[in-house]
C-alpha cells in the first residue's frame, strides 16, 4: 500500500470576513495518488489549497505532512495557480519562468549548475516549449502559458503537484494535451486537481473529495 503524504485532519477555515467556507474537512493524500477536489463556486476549493500550501491558517484542525512514512514539517509542493493570478505584463521569458522553479535550490547570485541547466532543458522539452524559450510570457497563448507554468511547478521534482482549475482559459485542443501531461507526471508525483469539470475529474482521479464530504472512487 502506498504511504501517505498529506493528512487533512478536520480542517475548518474562514475568509477575512469571518465567513466559514470549509467545515470539518478530512482526507488523506497518498504517494502516486491523483486526488480530485470538486464543489460549487465559492465553496472553498481554493481556500483548501491555501491551507495545504500554508498560505492560510485554519480556524481549527491540522495539516500533517509525511515523507517515507515519517511525519515532517513540510513537503516540496509544486503549485499551478489559476490563470487570473498571473501578471502577463511582467517582463520575463518562458525559460526564465520555468527556471524560477529552481531558485530555492540555488544560492543567491550564483549561476545554475550543469545538472540544473540539463533539468531545465528536459522540462522545456517535456512541455514542448523549446521553440518558445526566449519569448516573453505576455506574447503566449493560454495553452503556451499553462505549459510554461506547469514546467515551473514540476521542475523541482515535487512530492505533490497542486493545480487550481488548470483548464481555465485554455481551448479544448490544449486541454486534452494538458491532461495527457498530467497522466505522465502522475507516474512519479502525487497530484491534487481542483476543477469545476466533474466529468474530467471523475475520468482521471483515483479519489475525489467534495468540499465537506469525502467521496472515494476505486479504479
Amino acid at each position: 500500500m502506498n504511504k501517505k503524504l498529506i493528512e487533512i485532519d478536520h480542517i475548518t477555515a474562514e475568509y477575512d470576513d469571518r465567513k466559514t467556507v470549509l467545515k470539518d474537512v478530512s482526507f488523506t493524500l497518498y504517494e502516486d495518488d491523483f486526488l480530485g477536489i470538486i464543489g460549487p463556486n465559492g465553496g472553498g476549493k481554493t481556500t483548501l489549497l491555501k491551507v495545504i500550501l500554508g498560505l492560510l491558517i485554519p480556524v481549527s484542525g491540522e495539516v500533517h505532512f509525511f515523507d517515507d512514512g515519517k511525519e515532517v514539517p513540510s513537503l516540496n509542493i509544486g503549485y499551478l495557480p489559476q490563470m487570473n493570478e498571473i501578471d502577463k505584463k511582467f517582463p520575463i521569458s518562458v525559460r526564465e519562468v520555468v527556471s524560477s522553479g529552481l531558485l530555492s535550490e540555488k544560492p543567491l547570485f550564483h549561476a545554475f549548475t550543469k545538472e540544473q541547466k540539463q533539468r531545465i532543458d528536459r522540462v522545456m522539452e517535456q512541455m514542448g516549449l523549446e521553440s518558445l524559450s526566449a519569448r516573453p510570457i505576455g506574447e503566449l497563448s493560454g495553452g503556451q502559458l499553462q505549459r510554461t507554468l506547469l514546467g515551473r511547478a514540476i521542475i523541482s521534482c515535487p512530492k505533490v503537484l497542486i493545480l487550481d482549475e488548470p483548464s481555465s482559459y485554455v481551448d479544448q485542443q490544449f486541454e486534452k494535451i494538458l491532461y495527457q501531461l498530467l497522466e505522465e507526471i502522475n507516474k512519479e508525483t502525487a497530484i491534487i486537481l481542483v476543477s469545476h469539470d466533474i466529468q474530467t475529474v471523475e475520468s482521471m482521479a483515483k479519489h475525489i473529495v467534495h468540499v465537506g464530504d469525502e467521496l472515494t472512487i476505486n479504479k
